[in-house]
């Protein structure tokens, strides 16, 4: 379950780092470290094989955009832990696995697709995404549209996921009940 706060209407930030298609999502903090839930842990091995200044050179607001199938394999938990506390806000994608999708978008994580986005931008470069329309605009002027998310996921996005958005319908307050 995610307790980490809906993202903002509009995710401005840099691109962090561009990944090709049918990228394994475990990859991100190897698969030693899978077994993990260690936040601080998970925030130091993330990237690492790639780039092992990524956690330091990250902000809020930066996103990471991927190609085709992106997420592919087993979609494991502690990979986006270790992104989401290196301040990625938002992943972009040309498509997603059905599993890593269903899996991040029900932890509240913004997951859109965007066909041609990956050879669209380069790493370091400022966007601005808003994810409730699918629209990511560069720097260099450029709007990228795609598919938007359907009003359940937005809903499931904005509460900061599933079981956030599940205990706010059920509460008993909102059933009328003392």
């Amino acid at each position: 379950m995610s307790s980490y706060p809906p993202p903002p209407e509009l995710i401005e930030g840099n691109v962090a780092w561009i990944f090709g298609d049918d990228f394994d999502i475990d990859l991100v903090v190897g698969v030693s470290n899978i077994k993990s839930y260690d936040p601080d842990h998970l925030r130091s091995v993330c990237m690492s094989a790639y780039d092992p200044g990524f956690a330091d050179r990250v902000r809020p607001g930066d996103i990471i955009v991927g190609g085709r199938n992106f997420g592919y394999g087993h979609p494991h938990y502690p990979p986006m832990v270790a992104l989401r506390n290196a301040g990625i806000s938002a992943i972009v994608a040309e498509s997603f696995s059905p599993g890593f999708w269903r899996g991040e978008t029900f932890n509240g994580m913004p997951l859109i697709t965007i066909p041609g986005v990956s050879s669209a931008v380069s790493v370091d470069q400022p966007i601005v995404l808003d994810w409730r329309a699918a629209t990511l605009r560069t720097s260099a002027g450029e709007e990228l549209v795609g598919t938007p998310p359907n009003p359940r996921t937005i809903q499931i996005i904005e509460a900061g996921g599933s079981y956030q958005l599940l205990l706010a319908e059920h509460s008993p307050a909102r059933q009328g009940q003392p």
